[in-house]
């Protein structure tokens, strides 16, 4: 036996358990992987809520995660080029990266650099594939302005760096206590509130490009009818209804979601040009403590559970 988080209905975070269940087995194609950390995201929370049960509906007994890193304990029929004690980054599509082992379609996954923390490894599916999708969604070139909501959190943070990346200037909204972080990473910080909107113009010198929406709220209202920004060049990961409100974009996890991505990514760890923030780890056993930090919404980078 092995353990698992799970729940059993749609509710609050005390549905949350961690559980024993049958060690998995991997069939043809796929891989057992030793969890050695997994990234939580909000999007989980809001499926164990019920909020999202028209787009993705659980299955109950519903165990939970996408992101994880860690070892290949066992491979399937037919994997090659994969071995037991193989460390990996990946992810998988069927909520269960919450646990101490879980099963990973091969093609799934990509090595490990040794220089990439298996925190900042386990954190980075979901956060960095949902950044670079919304950055190439705004098509971003050398010279742009943009803006992005929510700039310190688990996605906007990423965001940030790889539209620094991409040569443009870059405003990051978000509380004052991540101003400092935020100037380190080359970011223009700028405080949410009343007002936002001059205080954008302000700091993009009266023009700005394009604009990424992590927050939600009424941000991509902002961006369009305050900020003068074209829908097109506007996206959002979280505001589904301002995509038919105003024609903006909504790309996010799914439209980058490969493991030649994430091979990307990792590599602009290795290289100094991307750092995943790890705000803090907890046990497999500390689930529901780590989601109450969550679901604040005010965690600088990640979180992520290390079973």
């Amino acid at each position: 036996m092995t353990k698992a988080v799970r729940f059993r209905e749609y509710g609050d975070i005390d549905v949350l358990q961690v559980v024993d269940v049958p060690r998995p087995t991997p069939g043809p194609g796929q891989l057992l992987v030793e969890v050695k950390a997994a990234g939580i995201n909000p999007g989980e929370a809001m499926i164990r809520k019920g909020a999202l049960h028209e787009r993705w509906p659980a299955t109950f007994p519903s165990g939970q995660g996408s992101d994880l890193a860690g070892v290949v304990a066992a491979t399937g029929d037919g994997v090659s080029g994969i071995n037991v004690g193989d460390e990996v980054i990946g992810f998988v599509e069927n909520r269960s990266s919450h646990a101490e082992y879980t099963v990973v379609e091969a093609a799934n996954v990509t090595p490990k650099p040794a220089d990439v923390s298996w925190e900042a490894a386990g954190g980075l599916y979901v956060v960095g594939t949902t950044a670079y999708a919304a950055v190439a969604a705004v098509n971003l070139k050398p010279g742009d302005t943009v803006a992005v909501s929510g700039a310190a959190g688990g996605v906007g943070s990423v965001v940030v760096q790889l539209a620094r990346n991409a040569g443009a200037s870059v405003i990051g909204i978000a509380g004052e206590a991540n101003h400092s972080w935020l100037t380190e990473h080359a970011v223009v910080p700028v405080a949410y509130g009343e007002g936002v909107a001059q205080r954008i113009l302000a700091a993009a010198g009266g023009k700005l490009d394009a604009f990424i929406d992590t927050y939600g709220a009424d941000y991509v209202d902002i961006a369009v009818e305050e900020l003068g920004v074209r829908p097109e060049r506007v996206d959002t990961i979280i505001n589904f209804a301002a995509v038919e409100k105003h024609g903006v974009k909504a790309d996010g996890n799914a439209a980058a979601s490969t493991a030649d991505v994430l091979a990307e990514l990792a590599e602009l760890i290795v290289a100094g040009k991307l750092k995943i923030p790890v705000a803090a780890t907890y046990p497999l056993e500390r689930v529901q403590d780590a989601f109450r930090e969550l679901e604040k919404r005010h965690t600088r980078g990640k979180l992520v559970l290390v079973p």
